[in-house]
């Protein structure tokens, strides 16, 4: 198995060419919505149970579906209100499901990029042939209703197999979200093509600070300002990349969502912004700095 070390390098940030963006923005913000899609009685995969608790777990599968039936329409509208093109992170399931939130994301240009099918459904454990289907079928059925394939890629639950990021290159990927090493985009080595590591993070997911530390809304949305501030200070050397990731069924609870639209509002209140998308970033680090950087991690003069 190659080591993560292996598939991305070391480059010290003391050590590593300056970034500017095209406008000259200090800091690229993209909002990455998690859009999960579970199944009541998810088959049991060869290494990981489904739902950690009982099966069938009506307690968790209700409360995530909230996200598909209010939680994602909140979402939206918050991110629409401060002027925002959302990235949905998507189990592909949920557009033949609910195929209006297909519709939506058309209308907002937001980006989709891909999640596997089901989040109930894991990668670990799965042959070539089985794990090329799952990838493939995300392909078809992103395709299928918005016209064009994704580019890039975060696996169900965050699971991976050491063939992953080749495959990615390999079907024509430009980008995954699945290494969280970085304040910037970074080379992945593949086997074939050329793979971007875009910053994703755990640090101001819902999921990590709400959901696992039980830090309030309130918390959350200063730590988004915090992070914010930290990152903005350090672009006007080197430009950086900051990503915030929210859970339909838990950052579009009615309680929570003020606290979200008040750090949203924050940033969009600074000057030399860059509000994008995970796939923008991604091509423009590939056609602007990807090779220079590969060159200084192979200790060449940049």
């Amino acid at each position: 198995m190659i080591s993560h070390l292996a598939r991305y390098g070391y480059l010290g940030a003391a050590n590593r060419p300056t970034l500017r963006f095209p406008d000259g923005q200090r800091i690229a913000v993209w909002i990455v919505v998690n859009h999960e899609v579970y199944e009541l009685a998810p088959p049991i995969g060869p290494v990981r149970q489904p739902w950690p608790r009982v099966h069938p777990d009506i307690l968790a599968y209700s409360h995530r579906d909230y996200g598909n039936r209010i939680g994602i329409w909140r979402l939206m509208e918050a991110l629409d209100r401060c002027g925002i093109r959302g990235s949905l992170n998507v189990n592909v399931a949920a557009f033949d499901h609910f195929p209006e939130i297909a519709e939506a994301c058309v209308s907002r240009g937001w980006e989709v990029f891909s999640h596997g099918v089901y989040n109930s459904r894991f990668l670990y454990g799965l042959s070539e042939s089985q794990e090329r289907a799952v990838i493939e079928d995300c392909i078809e059925t992103i395709s299928r209703h918005l016209g064009r394939p994704p580019r890039g890629w975060m696996g169900p639950m965050g699971t991976m197999t050491p063939r992953t990021l080749d495959l990615l290159s390999e079907y024509g990927f430009l980008y995954t979200v699945e290494l969280f090493h970085e304040d910037v985009p970074f080379p992945v080595k593949v086997k074939t093509g050329r793979l971007v590591s875009v910053p994703y993070t755990q640090e101001l997911n819902d999921i990590s600070v709400i959901g696992g530390a039980g830090h309030t809304p309130a918390v959350y949305a200063r730590m988004i300002q915090d992070q914010f501030d930290r990152l903005y200070l350090e672009g006007e050397a080197s430009a950086t990349v900051m990503c915030i990731a929210l859970h339909p069924f838990l950052m579009g609870q009615p309680h929570r969502i003020r606290h979200l639209e008040k750090a949203l509002a924050y940033v969009v209140g600074h000057d030399d912004v860059w509000l994008t998308t995970g796939e923008e970033i991604a091509r423009w680090y590939l056609e602007s700095y990807y090779d220079t950087v590969v060159r200084a991690l192979q200790g060449e003069e940049s």
